[in-house]
């Protein structure tokens, strides 16, 4: 959404306005992420990295206790809980950070809640445990419910695609009495887009998905794709993330899950400047 006054609501009263573009840093409390996968293993590491999104501008700090990456083995409740919520009550203590916790799990989201999160970002899209659409209708939580294609088969357009699996996810979040105002939808790049094609025609058709109405949030952030395109190692593709962060933002993205949040900083400082301009003349005021 490019442009208006639209607030994401979130848990703890606190709201989050999307009129300009917003990063959310990733932290990844994991042994085996697929980019910085154990460099932030352990509380003291995690909660230090975050420290350092937030001085190089970051606005979310997402925290994750289980890796997505494909073929990744799932830990159990309690793992994923030690590893993150110590991390979650070290950066509420020690920041004013607006934290998300990155799971599927009810349990898990509740307990974040409480330890101070905000945000709950369920890359299942509430359809592996949609009990956590009542946690999060239950502690006034932001929402991120994402598409994915993982575990299921997928009609063949990808856009059609997005709305079936998405809708399915917004009738369970209506039914859960979820504010919409609280919603922002993410349509899952890499989570079973198989090929660079399909990444790049998600991104080329990106702006269909703003008939839904609601804020978007992308990760592309050093993802395979990325990789195929410019033949870059993981480590490198922060400048290919940075492209992919101007073009989705003028798109209509809002909120971009980033590893370098600096250089994507830069990258949506300018083009918001840009989408500034382009309302001020269509408005007549230049």
């Amino acid at each position: 959404m490019q442009a208006g006054k639209t607030d994401w609501l979130l848990a703890h009263g606190r709201r989050l306005d999307l009129s300009r573009g917003r990063l959310m840093a990733i932290v990844n409390v994991t042994p085996d992420s697929f980019s910085d996968g154990g460099q932030h293993f352990g509380a003291e590491s995690a909660v230090a990295h975050g420290l350092r999104c937030l001085e190089e501008g970051a606005d979310i700090l997402d925290i994750g206790g289980e890796s997505t990456r494909p073929g990744a083995a799932e830990v159990s409740p309690a793992e994923e809980q030690d590893r993150i919520l110590p991390v979650i009550e070290r950066l509420t203590r020690e920041s004013d950070a607006l934290i998300s916790v990155d799971t599927y799990r009810a349990e898990t989201a509740r307990l974040a809640i409480a330890a101070g999160a905000h945000i709950v970002n369920d890359v299942h899209g509430l359809q592996r445990e949609p009990d956590i659409a009542k946690v999060a209708a239950e502690t006034g939580a932001g929402l991120c419910i994402m598409h994915t294609g993982r575990g299921r088969e997928k009609l063949p357009d990808m856009i059609e695609d997005q709305f079936v699996f998405l809708n399915r996810s917004l009738e369970i979040a209506e039914a859960a009495g979820i504010a919409r105002g609280a919603i922002v939808l993410d349509p899952g790049f890499g989570f079973a887009k198989e090929t660079e094609a399909e990444n790049v025609e998600l991104m080329a058709r990106f702006d269909e998905l703003r008939a839904f109405g609601l804020p978007l949030l992308v990760g592309t952030s050093r993802k395979r794709f990325l990789g195929t395109i410019t033949g870059r190692s993981t480590p490198e593709r922060d400048p290919a993330t940075a492209a992919t962060t101007v073009l989705l933002r003028m798109k209509g993205a809002a909120v971009f899950r980033v590893h370098n949040v600096a250089i994507n900083r830069d990258m949506l400082a300018v083009t918001d400047a840009i989408l500034d301009a382009e309302r001020q003349v269509k408005a007549g005021e230049r």
